[in-house]
């Protein structure tokens, strides 16, 4: 299927340098989709697993025995599930053998709060979950509150290759609770005997633009709400990633660092890849060191995270003397990413022998993840690119589903076939956050300020929800922290506003220093010199707080709410 959008403005295309801006979607399913990939890669790796090379055919058996499984549990055609769990082969066979049966993987971080995941299953209303063994003692806790018909539970060893699978198993049997023998909890081998043994009709002729996925955004204001996501929105997010790429994915290696309840994880490093043929090498918890290791003992094609992952790599010494030519593409997105970290971090490739160099994107969970993407061969200093193809942008007046001029500041708005179908539970938002403009098309309002130059290319500044006003001037943290984090000594920083009797609100800045540097008097004196060259009087910081880190989100970003 195609979209038109010809009745709106694109000042981008000319940066297009050879991508279509046009595509044609699949009406398959996302299982559909990949499963078609498996019957042409057959013996192709699909996935990479602590050493563990797990073919597409083999990935094809799991996922349909996945399916019979679910199937077996009485799980219906629309019904959500809630999927617990790290980047482990489980977690993809669930997504797709959900996806299957015309059900839907509600998708939730596995170390969330027993309070969280409770708030999960009621706002999402399921009924059954899938984790892993060492979240086991949480779910218990969990059940206590809210109940489930089904806890499956799978093991990490059920997936690593020998003797790996061995010690893992010996370790975790002594360390967690057995499973209760209450009917209701069941391990993933008792969950696959149900699959084998099922003989039923259990594939769905699922409708591609349905619900298949609940992803919940990240929490960093307001309520963490659910988003439903279509088979579409994957399919489009897949085919438009591969085309603004400009590179050969079909058998590409993509290290999966990223989490499978993130959209960049589950939408890019999951669904892209397998999508096009390519293998995806799971990382199922994030440490630089083994990090660092697995880049250099497979040698990805791609990598992506958010700019701490870009920042750890560059503060350690695990990479040095590492060939990393073998990068085709390196993606930061989820956060911004300063000036700073950017410049330094392109240096880090270059003198690694990588020809490629940063390419910062932008987008939300809304529309999956990505939807605009600096181009290969052109980048703007504190530019998030231009969208991708069949997406478009708007900078409205805040408030308003009007169009500001070029160069002018306001809400970034986007449309396009990977936005979402609406937030589960909350009608008065969906209302606020898709809205139909004078052009006829539904436009999502993301809450986040931006500007648009003349050739299209777009500069994220902010959420609006986090703007600071002093004495009636707008101030941005994300600006004040770029300068801060241009000074030597500063390895992150975040800006909050405080109130104040007088200025309504005061800037107020944290700081995390780089490793040997001391805290002292002198120093804070020095960062602050160096701010007053740079930003104007009434937006300056009226306190420097040294902190040794900053609180983050659960997908990485900082919480500087949790700073006010």
């Amino acid at each position: 299927m195609k979209f038109d959008y010809s009745n709106v403005k694109a000042p981008w295309l000319s940066s297009y340098d050879g991508v279509p801006p046009v595509l044609d979607y699949t009406e398959k399913s996302m299982s559909e989709a990949v499963l078609d990939m498996a019957a042409a890669e057959k013996d192709f790796p699909a996935l990479t697993f602590m050493g563990r090379k797990i073919s597409y055919t083999r990935m094809a058996e799991e996922i349909e025995l996945t399916a019979r499984s679910f199937k077996a549990l009485g799980v219906r055609p629309g019904q959500r599930v809630l999927v617990c769990l790290p980047n482990v082969p489980q977690a993809v066979y669930c997504l797709y053998g959900l996806n299957r049966i015309g059900a839907i993987a509600s998708m939730v971080h596995p170390l969330s709060a027993v309070g969280e995941i409770v708030y999960y299953l009621n706002e999402a209303d399921c009924d059954i979950a899938v984790t892993l063994d060492q979240f086991y003692a949480k779910f218990i806790e969990v059940c206590k509150q809210r109940p489930v018909s089904k806890l499956i539970i799978a093991r990490v060893s059920e997936e690593l290759p020998f003797p790996l699978n061995i010690g893992q198993k010996l370790m975790t049997e002594r360390k967690f609770p057995k499973l209760a023998k209450d009917g209701s909890t069941i391990s993933w081998k008792e969950f696959r005997a149900l699959g084998a043994r099922f003989q039923g009709e259990y594939v769905c002729k699922k409708d591609y633009l349905k619900e298949a996925v609940v992803l919940f955004s990240g929490g960093t204001t307001g309520v963490t709400k659910g988003i439903m996501l279509s088979d579409l929105n994957f399919n489009a997010l897949a085919l438009q990633t591969a085309e603004m790429s400009k590179e050969n994915v079909h058998h590409c290696r993509m290290l999966a660092a990223m989490p499978v309840f993130h959209g960049f994880g589950l939408g890019v490093c999951i669904h892209t890849v397998l999508y096009a043929g390519g293998t995806s090498i799971l990382v199922p918890r994030f440490n630089v060191k083994s990090y660092a290791q697995l880049i250099k003992k497979t040698r990805p094609n791609f990598i992506a995270g958010v700019p701490t992952l870009f920042e750890a790599i560059t503060r350690n010494e695990y990479l040095d003397g590492a060939d990393l030519s073998c990068l085709r593409g390196v993606f930061s997105g989820g956060d911004s990413l300063t000036i700073e970290l950017k410049k330094k971090f392109d240096k880090f490739l270059a003198d690694h022998n990588c020809s490629v160099r940063v390419r910062e994107g932008y987008g939300t969970t809304e529309c999956v993840t990505a939807c605009c993407l600096t181009p290969h061969d052109k980048e703007k200093e504190g530019s998030i690119g231009i969208p991708f193809p069949d997406t478009f942008f708007q900078i409205c007046k805040p408030g308003t589903c009007d169009e500001v001029p070029y160069g002018e500041e306001g809400e970034i708005c986007l449309t396009g076939p990977s936005m979402m179908l609406g937030y589960i539970n909350h009608p008065e938002e969906n209302r606020n956050t898709l809205q139909k403009h004078a052009d006829g098309h539904v436009w999502l309002h993301t809450g986040d300020l931006g500007v648009m130059d003349e050739e299209g290319f777009i500069y994220f500044r902010q959420r609006i929800k986090r703007m600071i006003v002093t004495s009636g001037y707008n101030v941005y943290p994300s600006q004040i922290e770029n300068i801060l984090e241009g000074h030597p000594a500063v390895q992150r920083s975040c800006v909050i506003g405080v109130p104040d009797p007088y200025k309504m609100q005061k800037v107020k800045a944290f700081v995390v220093l780089k490793k040997d540097v001391q805290n002292t008097p002198e120093l804070i004196e020095d960062i602050m010199e160096h701010c007053r060259k740079h930003i104007a009087k009434y937006a300056m910081p009226y306190v420097i707080e040294v902190r040794d880190s900053l609180p983050t989100t659960l997908v990485g970003k900082v919480a500087y709410t949790q700073l006010s």
